[in-house]
């Protein structure tokens, strides 16, 4: 299904740019400019530093004069305003509309669904809401419940992006490898070693601290990577102990 953002009369570039990031994450990448601020804005400083890279979106957007325009092609039309107006179109939020849409026979010849944002200060104006077939209402805190526009966009176009069929996320590149036993027995050695060097482990009185910290270990699945990092740290502590006890021997004749 064709999906466009239309973002009318607005005021602030950095929304603009801001807006093209948010498309761009989810995938989208139909916007339109309806009568904005600027009539450079798509090339301007500020616009291009907010986009974070999403400059296709910006060299594809348009600048129209009127919300006609900006609407050619689109047969599902969703205004964004916090406040349901009187006479207006029902009033939800973007995820349960999404889940009814995709439930209607027709939905699959919907020829394209727009969303359409307000300017930053004003919202949209009546006119524009009445002519939509829903109103859509990031549900929020409602004693502050503004959203930056492109906060607002990037709600929207995330919940879309989930009706549509979310993005798969991307596992690690490569799984951590599992340490082996005579690996963790080599590293509970050397860190037995760096424990009793700076007085934390007697060896005359061990409590079984050192099984402990083996099925400690063992639990957690420790990795061939974290063996080397807790051995480096028992050779730290050995260093350490080292170079206080070469200290000794200097202080002492000092004292004398």
């Amino acid at each position: 299904m064709q999906t466009r953002f239309i973002l009318i009369n607005t005021s602030h570039a950095g929304n603009v740019g801001a807006a093209a990031r948010a498309m761009k994450t989810m995938g989208f990448g139909d916007l339109v400019l309806v009568a904005p601020r600027w009539a450079n804005v798509l090339h301007r400083e500020e616009t291009i530093g907010r986009a974070s890279g999403a400059l296709d979106v910006l060299k594809n957007a348009r600048i129209v004069a009127t919300l006609d325009e900006a609407l050619d092609g689109m047969t599902h039309l969703c205004a964004t305003a916090m406040t349901p107006r009187d006479f207006g179109p029902p009033t939800v939020t973007p995820r349960a509309h999404f889940e009814a849409l995709s439930k209607i026979e027709s939905a699959a010849s919907v020829g394209g669904i727009a969303f359409l944002f307000g300017c930053e200060r004003f919202g949209m104006s009546n006119e524009d809401v009445y002519r939509c077939h829903v109103c859509l209402s990031i549900p929020s805190d409602p004693k502050f419940g503004s959203l930056n526009l492109g906060a607002a966009l990037q709600v929207i176009a995330y919940e879309w992006r989930l009706a549509l069929g979310a993005y798969a996320v991307q596992a690690a590149t490569t799984e951590p490898v599992l340490a082996d036993a005579q690996q963790v027995a080599g590293m509970l050695t050397h860190l037995e070693q760096g424990l009793q060097a700076i007085g934390f482990f007697d060896p005359q009185a061990p409590k079984k601290l050192m099984p402990r910290l083996n099925q400690l270990f063992n639990r957690s699945g420790v990795t061939a990577e974290e063996v080397h990092i807790i051995r480096g740290i028992a050779k730290a502590m050995l260093q350490s102990a080292a170079r206080s006890e070469a200290r000794v021997p200097t202080q002492t004749l000092a004292a004398g």
